[in-house]
């Protein structure tokens, strides 16, 4: 078993460092993750400059590039074995509902889906290492788990995990996503010569987050494993969409 790591916080951050000292001994692990912070870099490629790999002391390889760059060239002629799968995290924050449009974490793990298997991307509800232990614990223990799965290629399991110690955390629960209420206005700032400009404000908070959610599940305390799928087509729409666009050319 070959896996590739990778991460949007950065190829020095704890998560990160955490998750792979958990599955170094149960397989060949390489990672490769953004020399900084990509939080929020969604599935986004690196298509006006090069890109240049940096392998560190500890053996990680840095990228300057997005999560997607790092896994992209992971899979596509970089290592010298192709990974069997792609796992990402763990992220210092949540990635619930609609944070998986922007998540770095997610968009690592989609773009595993070319290996054809499962790829896993995993979230602590804290932007602290505290409960970090308790973190990679739960990573260990699905990807252990993930020969047993029989699931449609290019599958994505989105894991959350409540920000609690091991013994507290009361088990996993299989979900979907919830939705959140639109986010806060941007804040406008202004520097000290005149120019002005705006900081993204946080997500907002859960809309749709009850029993069966994402939200709901780690709420109460336990792990949130949700099952996601690379097409987004709204097939239910199909059908009024006929008749919407008959005739119009």
């Amino acid at each position: 078993m070959r896996i590739l790591i990778s991460n949007d916080d950065g190829v020095t951050a704890p998560g990160l460092a955490a998750l792979h000292a958990a599955l170094a001994d149960h397989a060949e692990c390489v990672v490769i993750a953004p020399d900084q912070d990509k939080s929020g870099a969604s599935s986004s490629l690196t298509l006006d400059r090069p890109l240049h790999p940096q392998v560190l002391a500890n053996g990680f390889i840095s990228l300057n590039g997005t999560p997607t760059d790092c896994v992209h060239l992971g899979l596509n002629g970089l290592l010298e074995q192709t990974p069997d799968m792609v796992v990402s995290g763990i992220n210092l924050g949540a990635n619930l509902g609609d944070d998986v449009l922007y998540s770095g974490t997610v968009a690592a793990a989609l773009e595993g889906r070319f290996l054809g298997g499962t790829s896993l991307a995993f979230s602590l509800l804290s932007r602290q290492p505290d409960n970090l232990p308790a973190a990679a614990h739960v990573a260990r223990r699905l990807v252990e788990a993930q020969s047993r799965l029989d699931l449609p290629p290019r599958t994505v399991l989105n894991v959350n995990i409540p920000n609690l110690p091991l013994e507290r955390i009361r088990g996993i629960q299989l979900t979907r996503l919830g939705h959140r209420a639109r986010a806060a206005a941007p804040t406008k700032v202004v520097n000290p010569r005149g120019k002005e400009g705006y900081w993204i404000a946080v997500a907002g908070d859960a809309e749709d987050g009850g029993p069966g959610t994402d939200f709901h599940a780690v709420m109460q305390g336990y792990v949130s494993v949700t099952p996601l799928q690379l097409d987004r087509t709204f097939n239910e729409a199909f059908e009024r969409l006929d008749g919407w666009l008959e005739g119009l050319l």
